[in-house]
C-alpha cells in the first residue's frame, strides 16, 4: 500500500466529507466554514496529495506555467534560447512549457489559445514564418504574451529583438574593408521583419561605401541549408557572379557551403562568406564562418523578465520594443577577392 497513488476520495474520506464536496473546493466552486477547509487541508498535506495540484493551481487564477512556442529545436539559435528562457523563468519559480509548432498556423493558434483555458500563465512567442494576418487576430486581446525574434504585423504586444539593421550593415561592411565590390545577399522569406532589416543595413552599408545596389544579387527563400544551396546556383549563374555573399543566417551560410563543396569550390577561395546568428557550429566546420552574433541567451532572458512583469502589472515599466545589440565576430570565411 505503500506505493498506492493517493486519489480524492482519500482525501474525502480522511476529511469525513463526501468526494463530491471536496472536488467543489478544489474548483473554487462552494464556500466553507474555516474549519472544514482545514480538515481538506490537513487531508491534502497528510497524504501528500498532488494529483489535482494544476486543478487547484487553476482555480486560484494561474499555472505557474509559461509557454514557449518556437518553430524549430533543432535548430540550435532556439535550442539555446530556450535554455535560457526555462533558466530565467525557474529564478522566477515559473515552469516552462516547449512548444514547438514547425512554422505550422494551425499550432501556433493552439497554443495561443492556452492562455484562454489558463493552461499557461503567459507566451513567449516566436514565429519564423509571414503572417497572414490571422496571428495578429488571435494575439490582439492577449496580454501576457512577449513576441521574441520575430514580430507579428499589427501586433502591439511586447517584443525582443536583436538589433537586424545594424548586424546587416557591420557584416556587409566587413565584406567593403576586405575589397569586395560585388556581394550578393541571402535572406530568408521577404515579409520577415528580420530579414527585411538585415537586407536594409545590407543597403545602407553599400550605400556608405557608393556602391551599387544590384536587385540581381538579392535573393530570398527559406531559412534553411536547401534554399542556401539553390541561391549558390543561381549567384553562380549571373554574368557577373558576386565575389561575396552576406547570408542572413547561419544555416544559410552552411547551404552557400554545401553547394561550393558540391562544385568542387571552397569558401573563401571561390567565394567569401558571412552568416547571421553565431550559432555553436559556426566555429567549427571549416572554413570557421565570420557571422554576426546575436544573443539568443539574452532575447530569451530578456523575454522571461518583461513577461514577468505583465504578470505582476508592471507594464509602465515594460518596454513595448526591446533591441539586444549584435556584434561582429572576424573567422577564416572572408578573403580578398580574385581579380577577374
Amino acid at each position: 500500500m505503500a506505493n498506492k497513488r493517493v486519489v480524492l476520495s482519500d482525501v474525502a474520506n480522511m476529511a469525513g466529507l463526501s468526494k463530491a464536496t471536496v472536488s467543489r473546493y478544489m474548483n473554487n466552486s462552494i464556500i466553507l466554514p474555516q474549519q472544514t477547509i482545514q480538515r481538506i487541508e490537513d487531508a491534502i498535506n497528510t497524504l501528500g496529495y498532488r494529483a489535482n495540484s494544476l486543478a487547484r493551481r487553476l482555480s486560484m487564477g494561474g499555472s505557474e506555467t509559461i509557454g514557449l512556442v518556437l518553430p524549430d529545436i533543432a535548430n540550435p539559435f532556439f535550442a539555446e534560447l530556450a535554455d535560457a528562457a526555462e533558466e530565467a523563468a525557474s529564478a522566477h519559480k515559473y515552469s516552462l512549457v516547449l512548444c514547438v509548432t514547425r512554422n505550422n498556423l494551425e499550432k501556433e493558434c493552439q497554443f495561443i489559445r492556452w492562455l484562454d483555458t489558463r493552461q499557461v500563465d503567459g507566451l513567449l512567442f516566436a514565429t519564423n514564418r509571414p503572417d497572414n494576418g490571422q496571428l495578429c487576430i488571435e494575439l490582439k486581446d492577449q496580454r501576457h504574451v512577449v513576441l521574441i525574434d520575430e514580430d507579428v504585423p499589427g501586433c502591439t504586444l511586447p517584443k525582443v529583438f536583436s538589433d537586424n539593421v545594424h548586424g546587416g550593415e557591420l557584416a556587409t561592411q566587413a565584406l567593403i574593408d576586405a575589397g569586395h565590390r560585388h556581394i550578393a545577399f541571402v535572406g530568408g522569406p521577404g515579409q520577415l521583419m528580420s530579414v527585411r532589416e538585415r537586407h536594409q543595413g545590407y543597403q545602407q552599408a553599400l550605400a556608405n561605401s557608393g556602391l551599387d545596389y544590384a536587385p540581381s544579387r538579392v535573393l530570398y527563400g527559406n531559412y534553411d541549408r536547401t534554399f542556401g544551396r539553390q541561391a549558390l546556383e543561381h549567384l553562380l549563374a549571373l554574368p557577373a557572379p558576386p565575389t561575396a555573399v552576406f547570408a542572413a543566417s547561419d544555416y544559410l551560410a552552411l547551404g552557400l557551403l554545401d553547394g561550393l563543396r558540391a562544385k568542387g569550390l571552397s569558401a573563401p577561395h571561390a567565394l567569401s562568406l558571412v552568416g547571421f546568428d553565431d550559432a555553436i557550429y559556426s566555429d567549427l566546420i571549416t572554413p570557421r564562418l565570420s557571422t554576426i552574433r546575436q544573443s539568443a541567451r539574452e532575447l530569451g532572458r530578456t523575454a522571461v523578465e518583461k513577461l514577468v512583469k505583465l504578470f505582476n502589472d508592471d507594464d509602465e515599466n515594460v518596454a513595448p520594443v526591446t533591441r539586444i545589440p549584435v556584434e561582429w565576430i572576424a573567422r577564416d570565411s572572408i578573403a580578398t577577392p580574385r581579380i577577374r
